[in-house]
């Protein structure tokens, strides 16, 4: 009888942890979107469309990186950095860290970070549209169409080659994640 009860509480403590992990993630996604498009909007008012390029650039790169380092503490094997933490490599304590919860990580990475900076980098591509149709003072929606094609095509593609990368050099990538974090002691 005690074990049934027991398994019960265990069973609301999951669900109770599920939860609080879910309400954690809309905050850290709602605090991470609102930092991200104020310096978007910062940055895209009464700049150029060339910066406005790079901006998009580096909100496509960031999405593939996050997504990179999503898929890499998935598919790493954490042997490896059980013996650099024995020889205390700077780095692999927080890889271990990583893998342990690759879950928590992951999701971070691929969804709140990845997700993120897809719709910022649409955004930025929406502004981008809006400044060509200025400069060429054309109102074409060839234009819209071949901006968003472009962002797409650039985010699905890196992506795509991000998780080859991600799978094939998994270890190298947690490795590096790693030695950030602890650049950073985090």
């Amino acid at each position: 009888m005690k074990k049934a009860h027991n398994s019960k509480g265990k069973d609301k403590g999951k669900a109770s942890a599920q939860y609080r992990w879910a309400l954690t993630v809309f905050l850290m996604a709602v605090a991470l979107s609102g930092v991200l498009s104020l310096a978007s909007e910062a940055m895209l008012d009464g700049a150029g469309v060339a910066t406005a390029l790079l901006l998009l650039a580096a909100f496509i790169g960031l999405g593939i990186v996050f997504d990179i380092i999503g898929v890499s503490v998935t598919a790493a094997d954490p042997k490896p950095f059980h013996a650099m933490a024995a020889h205390k490599e700077k780095g692999a304590k927080e890889a271990l860290m990583l893998l342990r919860n690759a879950g928590r990580v992951s999701s971070v990475c691929n969804d709140v970070v990845g997700d993120i900076c897809g719709i910022v980098s649409g955004a930025t591509g929406a502004v981008i549209v809006t400044q060509l149709q200025r400069a060429l003072n054309l109102r074409s929606v060839l234009i819209s169409v071949g901006v968003t094609a472009l962002v797409s095509g650039l985010t699905i593609g890196g992506k795509a080659l991000g998780k080859t990368v991600a799978i094939s050099r998994s270890t190298k990538v947690v490795y590096l994640a790693g030695r950030i974090l602890h650049i950073f002691h985090i």
